[in-house]
C-alpha cells in the first residue's frame, strides 16, 4: 500500500535556514536566517499612517454583543466554487432568521442573475420578517445601482451597501485615479444611490458605505470621505447611516486595527449618527482577535460569516465570535442551543465542511482523547454535579467551572457521550468515566491503572477509537468472564452462617475437567471461600474489595470488584449478578483465573 507521507525526496526543495545565529539572540536560541525573501514585505507602520497614540481601549470590557450581520449570502457565498442556488439561499436565509439576526446582507444582485432572482424571491414570498432588515451590495457605478434598486422593490426594510476600494494600492494599480478623484466618484455614486432612493417615497431604505481596504487606507482620507456621506445622506440618530471600516486583507496584528477603528470612533463628525462597523478578513488567522478587539475600540457592527466562510482564508467566524462572549457570560442575542442543526444547514448550503476541531462546532470540539484532560474532565463534571446538589439547582442551571470545558456542550445542544473518547492517547480517568457514565461502574481507583493497561494494549495494536459498548465488552471479556470460563470454577456452591460472625462455604469445584468437593470457613463468605480454595490447592489472599449496584431498583445488577494474591501474583476479578453474594465469588474465581497460578 502507497504510504500517505511524503517521501524524503520530495522535500528537497527545502532550503534549512543557515548562516550565524543573530548578535542579539539568546543562548537557549539558536534559530538561524531562513533563506526566504523576506525582504520583499513591508511593515504595517511603513504602509499607512498610524495616528493613535494615546489608545484607551485595552483597558475596556466586552459587556454586552454588537449588531451581528451575517454576509453568508453575499461575501460568503461569493466564495464558494459552487454558488448557492435559490434553494440553498432560502435555506440558509430562514436558518439566520430563526436564530435570531436582525440584519442579513442578502446579495449582490447585480453581480449574477442568481443573486437578483433571490432578491426579488425574497420580496414577493413574504420571507422578511418586519423587524428584519435586508441588506444588499453595490459598487459606486450608476448601472449597477439601478439593478439594485429595482432589486430591492417591495421590501419592508433595506440597507444598500455601497463600496469602494479606497487604500493607495488599489487606487494606483485598479482604478488608476488620485484620492481627489476617488472622492468625487464616491460621492457621485452616492449621490446617485440616494437620488435613486427618494423616488421610492414609502420605502425604508437606509445607507452603508464601506471604504474596502480600510485597514491600508490613510486615515485623514477615510474620514473626509465618510464625513461627506454622513452629512450627504443626512444621518440623524433615528436613520443613522453605516459606515463599515473592513480588514478586507490581513496585515498587522490586531491591536492595530484596534487602534485605527478607535481613531476613527473619536472623530467622525455626527457620531451619534453614525453606526460604526467593522468587517475584519482572516487572512492572518487573527480574524476573530480583530473583530473582538474593533468592539473594545468602539465598533458597534460586525459583519461575518458563519463559521467564518468567506474569500482567501475566510471572513471573521460570527460562531467564534457570540460564543465567546457567551463563554464570557455575555447573551450573544443570537440562538446557539441547537450548533449542531446550524452547522447541518451550513455545510449542505455551502458545500464545504466544517472542520472537527472548529472552535464550538467542530465534531471534536469537545472531546478529550488525552488521559490528564479526560480525568481533570471527569472530575470536573462529578464536582460540577455536586456543587449543584449543594445549591439545590438543576445541573443545567448551576454556574459552570469544568476543566477544559469553557462552555457547557450541553447548552448549545451536545450530549456529554463524545466528550470522553477513548484511544492510544487516553487514560485511566476517561476510561472510568465512560464505564460510569454508560454502564453504571464505579471502578475503584487502584484497579484503573490495570484496565487502562488492558485498553492501551487493544488500541496501540488496532491505533483505533473504543467506543463506550467496546469499553463494557472489553471489561467484561478481560475481568467479568473468567469466573465462568477458566481452569477453576464453581459447579455449585452455598454459604451459611451457622452463628454471627462465623461462615460456611461448600462447593463442588471443577479443576481440570475433574469435580472436587470442598468446605471452607472463615469470618465471611469469601474468606471462607479462600478456605475452600486453600483446601484444594488454591492459596488465594482477598486485599481489597467493593461493591455496588449499577443501576436503581430491585432488579439491577450488581458488581464486585476483588483484588487478590494468588500465589504471589496480585491481579483483579470482577463479578457481575443480580445477587451481590453471586457477585462477590464470582470476583474472587476471576481473580484466580486472571492469576495464571493454575493450570487446566
Amino acid at each position: 500500500m502507497a504510504s500517505s507521507f511524503r517521501s524524503a525526496a520530495a522535500f528537497r526543495t527545502l532550503r534549512t535556514p543557515s548562516g550565524d545565529i543573530p548578535a542579539d539572540s539568546p543562548r537557549w536560541n539558536p534559530q538561524r536566517p531562513s533563506a526566504m525573501p523576506h525582504h520583499r514585505y513591508r511593515p504595517v507602520e511603513q504602509r499607512v499612517a498610524l495616528p493613535l497614540t494615546d489608545r484607551t481601549w485595552p483597558s475596556r470590557r466586552l459587556e454586552r454583543a454588537p449588531l451581528w450581520v451575517p454576509v453568508d449570502l453575499r461575501d460568503g457565498n461569493q466564495a464558494l466554487a459552487e454558488p448557492m442556488d435559490t434553494e440553498r439561499k432560502r435555506r440558509m436565509f430562514d436558518l439566520l432568521v430563526t436564530m435570531g439576526f436582525k440584519e442579513i446582507e442578502v446579495g449582490y444582485p447585480s453581480a449574477s442573475r442568481t443573486d437578483f432572482d433571490f432578491v426579488r424571491h425574497l420580496a414577493r414570498s413574504g420571507a422578511v420578517p418586519d423587524d428584519v432588515t435586508v441588506s444588499v451590495f453595490t459598487a459606486a457605478r450608476r448601472d449597477l445601482i439601478d439593478r439594485t434598486i429595482a432589486s430591492v422593490e417591495g421590501l419592508p426594510r433595506t440597507l444598500v451597501h455601497l463600496y469602494t476600494a479606497t487604500a493607495p494600492t488599489w487606487r494606483d494599480v485598479v482604478l488608476s485615479r488620485s484620492r481627489a478623484e476617488l472622492h468625487v466618484l464616491i460621492r457621485d455614486a452616492a449621490t446617485y444611490l440616494m437620488r435613486r432612493a427618494e423616488e421610492r417615497p414609502g420605502a425604508d431604505i437606509r445607507f452603508e458605505f464601506s471604504p474596502e481596504v480600510f485597514n491600508l487606507t490613510e486615515p485623514d482620507f477615510v474620514l473626509d470621505v465618510c464625513d461627506s456621506l454622513t452629512e450627504l445622506w443626512e444621518a440623524s440618530p433615528d436613520r443613522p447611516v453605516v459606515h463599515n471600516l473592513p480588514a478586507t486583507v490581513e496585515i498587522a496584528t490586531p491591536n492595530v486595527y484596534a487602534d485605527q477603528i478607535e481613531y476613527m470612533d473619536r472623530h467622525l463628525a455626527r457620531r451619534e449618527s453614525v453606526i460604526l462597523s467593522v468587517h475584519p478578513h482572516n487572512d492572518r488567522g487573527t480574524g476573530v482577535a480583530c473583530a473582538e478587539l474593533a468592539v473594545l475600540a468602539g465598533a458597534q457592527r460586525v459583519e461575518g460569516c458563519l463559521f467564518g466562510n468567506g474569500e482567501r482564508t475566510g471572513n471573521v467566524d460570527l460562531v467564534t465570535l457570540a460564543l465567546n462572549l457567551y463563554a464570557q457570560g455575555v447573551n450573544p442575542m443570537i440562538d446557539f442551543s441547537d450548533i449542531d442543526a446550524v452547522r447541518e444547514v451550513v455545510e449542505y448550503c455551502n458545500r464545504l465542511p466544517v472542520h472537527p476541531r472548529h472552535p464550538y462546532g467542530g465534531d471534536l470540539v469537545h472531546t478529550a482523547f488525552s488521559g490528564t484532560h479526560q480525568d481533570a474532565i471527569a472530575k470536573g463534571m462529578a464536582h460540577h454535579a455536586e456543587q449543584a446538589a449543594e445549591k439545590g439547582l438543576p445541573v443545567e442551571d448551576a454556574p459552570w467551572n469544568v476543566p477544559y470545558l469553557p462552555i457547557d456542550p450541553g447548552d448549545i445542544g451536545r450530549t456529554y457521550e463524545e466528550v470522553i473518547r477513548i484511544n492510544s492517547q487516553s487514560g485511566k480517568g476517561g476510561i472510568a468515566h465512560l464505564l460510569r457514565t454508560h454502564h453504571g461502574l464505579d471502578l475503584p481507583r487502584t484497579m484503573r491503572p490495570d484496565f487502562s493497561r488492558a485498553v492501551q494494549h487493544v488500541t496501540d495494536a488496532t491505533g483505533q477509537e473504543l467506543s463506550h459498548k467496546e469499553l463494557w465488552e472489553l471489561f467484561r471479556t478481560t475481568y467479568v468472564t473468567p469466573a465462568l470460563d477458566g481452569p477453576v470454577t464453581l459447579a455449585s456452591w452455598s454459604a451459611t452462617e451457622p452463628a454471627p460472625g462465623e461462615h460456611q462455604l461448600t462447593c463442588t469445584l471443577r479443576i481440570g475437567g475433574e469435580e472436587r468437593s470442598c468446605q471452607g470457613a472463615g469470618n465471611g463468605p469469601l474468606s471462607a471461600l479462600a478456605d475452600a480454595l486453600r483446601g484444594a490447592g488454591v492459596t488465594v489472599d482477598i486485599l481489597n474489595y467493593a461493591e455496588h449496584a449499577t443501576g436503581s431498583g430491585p432488579g439491577s445488577p450488581a458488581v464486585a470488584y476483588v483484588e487478590g494474591r494468588v500465589d504471589e501474583v496480585t491481579c483483579w476479578g470482577v463479578g457481575w449478578d443480580t445477587s451481590v453474594l453471586t457477585a462477590s465469588v464470582h470476583a474472587v474465581m476471576s481473580a484466580v483465573n486472571r492469576s495464571g497460578r493454575v493450570s487446566s
